[in-house]
């Protein structure tokens, strides 16, 4: 392991503890309060372009853990005043970071406790949310969000194969980190043409980005193509470019199905390879789209499988619209009593705490009428909303073969109930938010429209040496936030994923938006991980000119000034 990150300010618990139930309690969504530049805290960017929007405004992220006020933020009417905004950080030494709907973990956007007084955000949410729909293909500019994406679609008959659950996210957020939902093709199935089982990222087609022209001297926007080698690198950029448009492929719309069940045992569910029964393994080989949410100390997770379904089953509910399951939208008394008590470091009521969380799914699919739902696809893929309890996720992705997929399971499922049991015998309990787990596909060019490359940077890549590894198991792990032991545990968990899942069985990479590079210090504290080991996951079983440095090389010519980075992404990708 490495040593703690040399670019931010460390978090103490409490005060970690006290922003995440504060922002959990009031179901903090929405903007930010912002500050018009006459009340400025800080000096203002010098000659900054007139006619662009300029204001104060908080940065916040998902979990609360990055708490940054007042950071100097504009709003660019146009494409064309994303590129002055770029030219002008150029000449005045700032750096520029594009936000969105802040729907993340890691610090690809800002670090905690980051130097802003020479950073820019630009909020690309009030007005470059543009969608065009033509014939199988969607123009979207990068502050657009899911929701609005969707919707969109719909209306012309489109959707996708698979959706992140929550809609509030921004398409630039998005494309990003390669955010992904959970599909796999169930026995039988046949893609539809648009679609893909991989990442979003893998939708793209072309992308018009902000970048270094050597020959003007000058920033300017380029747009680049699926069959052109330089945007394997920008299909996930992990914030070290500035997209301002994607153009994606669709495929005809669906009906879906979407059962939920809580009465398989958890032992059953993510039970050894070859084992009969209700497995996750015979859910995908159905109906190929599940999510399992297990809270520890539970023996009852709540698994999600969605079918496709033209017509509606006679014992589904129809819905017209998403977010169904508005139980676990709301900060309910008991949720906020335990977070007042983890407050006060008492983590001894977590046993108790999981199992009314699990009950509370019970009784709310009973008391909605949604255990059975059926509809368009976004009305029963779309499920999370600002207003669900904010907790920290460390999340990993495994590539495998399709073959592997209920051994990979079975295999975390059994470490991480031993290890929270020994953690318990010791009177502790790092974990207090469910263990989520998706399958997908991987981000092959075969399911694009007209071929083209992969995405460098994806932690959905295809490896050309192993063309058997054809799926990836998400494998996520939630707590709140400055939980006592959770950073020691994640650490553990991590050395032990990365060890177990290798060879000729898989590998692992970081999901991006999430925790990972785990050391008792925190998340992105192990420097070993983010300048050895993550980069050579993403180096494996690629061409030479093809791969992580073949990424890093292409976002620094496009961006040699590094105004689209920061301390973090300095390190990672330097």
């Amino acid at each position: 392991m490495g040593s703690a990150r040399p670019f931010d300010r460390p978090l103490h618990r409490r005060t970690v503890l006290r922003g995440a139930a504060a922002l959990a309690a009031a179901g903090f969504a929405g903007e930010a309060f912002t500050l018009p530049a006459a009340a400025a805290t800080i000096p203002a960017p010098p000659s900054f372009p007139a006619g662009i929007e300029l204001y104060q405004q908080a940065y916040v992220n998902w979990s609360g853990e990055i708490d940054l006020a007042d950071v100097w933020t504009c709003a660019p009417a146009t494409p064309a005043d994303v590129v002055t905004v770029a030219n002008w950080a150029r000449a005045n030494g700032y750096r520029v970071r594009p936000k969105g709907m802040s729907h993340g973990w890691a610090p690809t956007l800002l670090p905690a406790g980051a130097d802003v007084t020479k950073v820019v955000l630009v909020d690309l949410t009030k007005h470059l949310r543009g969608i065009s729909v033509g014939s199988g293909r969607v123009t979207v500019q990068a502050g657009a969000t899911i929701d609005q994406l969707t919707v969109a679609l719909e209306n012309a008959g489109y959707g996708l194969a698979a959706l992140t659950a929550p809609g509030n996210l921004t398409v630039g957020g998005v494309l990003a980190i390669g955010a992904h939902g959970s599909a796999v093709p169930a026995n039988g199935e046949t893609r539809i043409p648009g679609t893909s089982y991989g990442t979003l990222s893998n939708l793209v087609l072309s992308l018009t980005v902000v970048a270094w022209d050597a020959t003007a001297g000058a920033y300017v926007l380029k747009t680049y193509t699926r069959t052109q080698p330089q945007i394997a690198a920008f299909l996930v950029h992990l914030g070290r470019a500035f997209v301002v448009s994607a153009v994606l492929q669709v495929g005809a719309n669906t009906r879906l199905r979407c059962q939920s069940f809580y009465d398989i045992p958890t032992a059953t569910l993510f039970a050894a390879p070859g084992t009969s029964g209700r497995t996750i393994e015979s859910y995908l080989a159905r109906s190929g789209r599940i999510e399992a949410i297990w809270f520890p100390f539970t023996d009852r997770p709540w698994l999600k499988v969605w079918t496709i379904a033209p017509s509606k089953p006679v014992l589904s509910r129809s819905v017209s619209a998403p977010y169904a399951y508005t139980f676990a939208n709301f900060l309910s008394e008991e949720q906020s009593d335990f977070l007042s008590r983890i407050v006060a470091g008492d983590t001894s009521g977590t046993p108790a705490f999981e199992n009314f969380q699990i009950s509370v799914v019970g009784s709310g699919l009973i008391v909605t009428g949604t255990w059975d739902i059926w509809g368009w696809s976004k009305n029963l893929l779309l499920y999370v909303q600002p207003t669900t309890l904010r907790i920290v996720e460390a999340g990993y992705a495994v590539l495998t073969s399709r073959a592997n997929v209920q051994r990979v399971i079975h295999e975390f499922y059994v470490r991480y109930q031993a290890r929270i049991s020994a953690y318990q015998a010791q009177g502790k309990f790092p974990m207090n938010g469910p263990v989520e787990i998706r399958v997908t596909g991987v981000d092959t060019p075969a399911d694009v429209s007209g071929g083209g490359v992969s995405p460098q940077l994806s932690a959905a890549r295809p490896r050309p040496d192993r063309p058997d590894w054809n799926a990836v198991v998400w494998l996520d792990m939630g707590t709140i936030p400055g939980t006592p032991d959770a950073d020691s545990f994640y650490a553990e968990m991590e050395s032990w994923i990365v060890a177990n899942y290798s060879g000729d069985y898989a590998t692992v990479r970081p999901e991006w938006s999430k925790a990972w590079a785990v050391t008792p210090a925190g998340a992105w504290t192990d420097t070993a991980a983010l300048t050895g080991r993550i980069p050579a996951a993403l180096r494996a079983g690629q061409p030479a000119g093809d791969n992580w440095d073949t990424a890093r090389a292409t976002l620094n010519a496009a961006d040699p000034h590094r105004i689209f980075s920061n301390t973090f992404l300095d390190t990672l990708l330097p």
